[in-house]
């Protein structure tokens, strides 16, 4: 059930963003244009300020491996955590 609602979620949002790019493409005045790339400019996030010092530290160390080779072949990975897939 969840499921289903996260995917009508999802739907909803994409349905709004064409909405909204359909609008965007028909605007003329320059002004609106200019407070629509103002709002992009201010609304932009780097999504490593938003994550825990648990998810980075996670991600460096994830890096680190891969760096020095540590790395397992998808198909193991896959064989190992095929009874939860």
């Amino acid at each position: 059930m969840c499921n289903i609602l996260f995917m009508s979620k999802n739907l909803d949002i994409l349905n709004q963003k064409l909405e909204l790019i359909q609008w965007i493409s028909s605007i003329d005045d320059v002004s609106i244009i200019e407070k629509i790339e103002d709002i992009r400019k201010n609304e932009t996030v780097d999504w490593w300020t938003t994550i825990s010092e648990n998810e980075k530290n996670s991600i460096m160390k994830g890096m680190k491996d891969a760096n020095e080779g540590k790395l397992s072949p998808h198909l193991k990975a896959r064989k190992f955590y095929e009874k939860w897939l």
